[in-house]
């Protein structure tokens, strides 16, 4: 059974420190509520752990004085007393308050920029990331953002702040019980820490193995129609209680090397700073303080172990917050390539015409798809892409696109180096219909709108009527109102393509990309489409991509693609009549599938697609019949 794991090895270091400068950028952004809401919580620490404990100390020393204490004697330091932790609630409670609004702000920022760093990547970012993973890293650099916050604020700053004011006080009765104190916790520190980065190990063990069991859960729940058609559902049940049993060992494995070795360590040296702590007040104490010394002596010194017994916590608390943010902050390691330029061009082409000149490209690792690929494109021409899986069709349209750049080489647009223009700009020109179109779980309307969200509902119907959606979506429970499922899955593929060819039509640009979108459509669905296919290349630039042949056997122009290089160009009776590449293609065709055994690419040649992006190597090239594309030939 193969991994579905959501989660590789721990972050590294450079990973780490840049997680926690945006972590720190936010706490400066926030300034204002940010230092306030630190040390508030401290200063309430000092009243309740250390001024209120000290009034005490001083009326025990008292009554130890005078052989006995009176209410009146003793009033002063019990409305001290009172008013003290009265007023280190109120200064917890403002604490409080402004800390809510940092980790809240933060968060909302937070989570916002990351989707914006996730939108800003290249589109084979996505092949080589599983969605459920990205999910869960975006999510948690923003949610971890509180548990830092709350580390930093109640185990860090407000122990450390009380510990420095509890550190005067014992100088003021005797300076080796501030001495003690120091020595016993940098020793606790420095036999500790190796034992807890061993332990931090085996957390990120553990949190691999949870990753792996949410991993194989959400890989098993999108796929559930292929477990229940395959009989797999004990299979895949086993594997499930699998991961989970590893999760558990792995989880007993870190509990117990934290009780078992590193509490037991740090345990005793807590006991033993408590005792050292005694036995200086008592050794040192001078006359007439005496009680009081040994009462602060060990009300300090419980609160200062108190803190060491927490170390270990806190050290896991803040690895576990920056090692879980920096999961997400890995990624922003590697740039995007694919970025608008520094001082980019205005939009404002000639005309639609589009020219690529010398392209050379390859995929990241493979070999050149295209060397020095030249095609010309006139305006308001419709240009068919054929030849056989592998030859550069799909590619050529995402490079239009600019899902990815040429390596060397220009793609023009109405004379425009297309990288030089805003992507978005770039995109503004082309309604794009993919082979397999990505379909929100959202409603129909909605996913016919996304093509031009300020559209009426008037527009988005009469663009669905020239697709022929409508004549599905009225069968829909709640009509353009329902919800089509994840990635489409309430509609069949025929369906989907002709939301897809909606979109196009509401989208109105200039340029017009189609690569295989008529693939998924029974012959009665395409004749459905067919004139409203031609109406919207109608004064538009259109390039479209087609194993069936039949299907743009009626274009201007036919650009025949083998192994990245342009072989034949012409109408479809040219080409017919040279007796070329096409003219096999087109005799294959006609006696059902494209046979393998007449050209095969080379192995210097290698596909086009990526590992992950399946866009035409499963294309049928089958029968001639009626196709939304076809026009009659002569």
């Amino acid at each position: 059974m193969g991994t579905t794991d959501t989660r590789g090895p721990a972050p590294g270091r450079s990973a780490v420190l840049l997680a926690l400068r945006h972590y720190g950028r936010e706490l400066l952004r926030l300034r204002r509520q940010a230092l306030p809401g630190l040390l508030l919580p401290a200063v309430g620490n000092i009243g309740i752990r250390y001024v209120a404990p000290l009034l005490i100390a001083k009326l025990a020393g008292q009554a130890a004085d005078e052989g006995g204490l009176a209410v009146g004697p003793a009033l002063p330091y019990v409305l001290g007393f009172g008013v003290t932790l009265l007023l280190a609630e109120t200064v917890w409670r403002i604490g409080q308050h402004c800390l809510n609004r940092v980790e809240a702000l933060g968060m909302e920022h937070l989570y916002v920029s990351g989707m914006d760093e996730l939108l800003a990547k290249d589109a084979a970012f996505f092949h080589d990331n599983f969605a459920g993973s990205l999910t869960k890293r975006v999510l948690s650099f923003g949610k971890r953002f509180e548990d830092f916050v709350d580390t930093m604020t109640y185990r860090i700053v407000g122990s450390l702040v009380p510990l420095v004011f509890g550190a005067v006080v014992l100088w003021s009765y005797e300076p080796m019980l501030v001495v003690g104190l120091f020595v016993m916790i940098a020793l606790t520190v420095v036999t500790a820490t190796p034992l807890i980065r061993r332990r931090q190990r085996l957390v990120n063990e553990r949190e691999a193995a949870i990753a792996r069991v949410s991993g194989h859960v959400a890989d098993s729940l999108m796929n559930m129609e292929t477990i229940r058609a395959f009989a797999a559902e004990p299979r895949e049940a086993g594997e499930h209680r699998s991961r989970v049993a590893e999760s558990r060992r792995l989880t007993l494995r870190s509990w117990d090397y934290g009780n078992l070795r590193v509490d037991t360590l740090i345990a005793p040296m807590s006991v033993l700073t408590n005792v050292l702590g005694l036995l200086v007040a008592l050794a040192f104490g001078g006359p007439g303080q005496g009680v009081e010394e040994v009462v602060v002596a060990f009300t300090y010194y419980s609160n200062a172990t108190q803190i060491m017994f927490e170390f270990n916590q806190i050290y896991r608390r803040l690895e576990s917050s920056m090692t879980e943010a920096a999961q997400f902050t890995e990624l922003l390691l590697d740039p995007p390539t694919v970025l608008d330029a520094e001082a980019p061009e205005p939009l404002a082409p000639r005309d639609t015409g589009i020219r690529f000149e010398a392209v050379t490209f390859a995929h990241q690792g493979a070999k050149p798809i295209f060397r020095g690929l030249g095609l010309d494109v006139p305006a308001g021409a419709r240009i068919g892409l054929v030849g056989r899986s592998g030859g550069g069709k799909t590619t050529l349209t995402r490079l239009l696109l600019r899902m990815s750049d040429v390596d060397h080489g220009r793609i023009l647009i109405g004379g425009q180096d297309i990288s030089r223009l805003r992507q978005a700009d770039l995109r503004s020109l082309i309604a794009y219909v993919p082979q397999e179109p990505a379909m929100f779980h959202r409603s129909l309307r909605d996913n016919i709108a996304f093509a031009r969200p300020g559209a009426t509902d008037k527009e988005i119907l009469a663009a669905a009527a020239a697709a022929h959606v409508t004549e599905f979506a009225e069968q829909l429970p709640d009509g353009f109102g329902t919800l089509v499922g994840e990635r489409g899955v309430k509609l069949s593929g025929g369906q989907r393509q002709r939301v897809a060819l909606a979109r196009a039509v509401l989208r109105d640009a200039p340029i017009l990309l189609l690569d295989e979108a008529t693939s998924a459509l029974d012959s009665e669905s395409e004749l459905l489409v067919q004139d409203a296919l031609w109406r919207l290349m109608d004064g538009r630039t259109a390039l479209v991509v087609a194993h069936r042949l039949s299907t743009v056997a009626g274009m201007d122009r036919l650009v025949v693609l083998d192994r990245g290089r342009v072989v034949e160009q012409g109408t479809h009776q040219e080409l017919l009549a040279t007796d070329g590449a096409y003219a096999r293609l087109w005799q294959h065709q006609s006696g059902g599938f494209l046979g393998e055994s007449d050209e095969s690419p080379s192995d210097e040649s290698p596909s086009e697609e990526c590992p992950r992006d399946k866009s035409e190597s499963d294309e049928s090239v089958g029968d001639q019949t009626g196709s939304a594309l076809e026009r009659p030939v002569a």
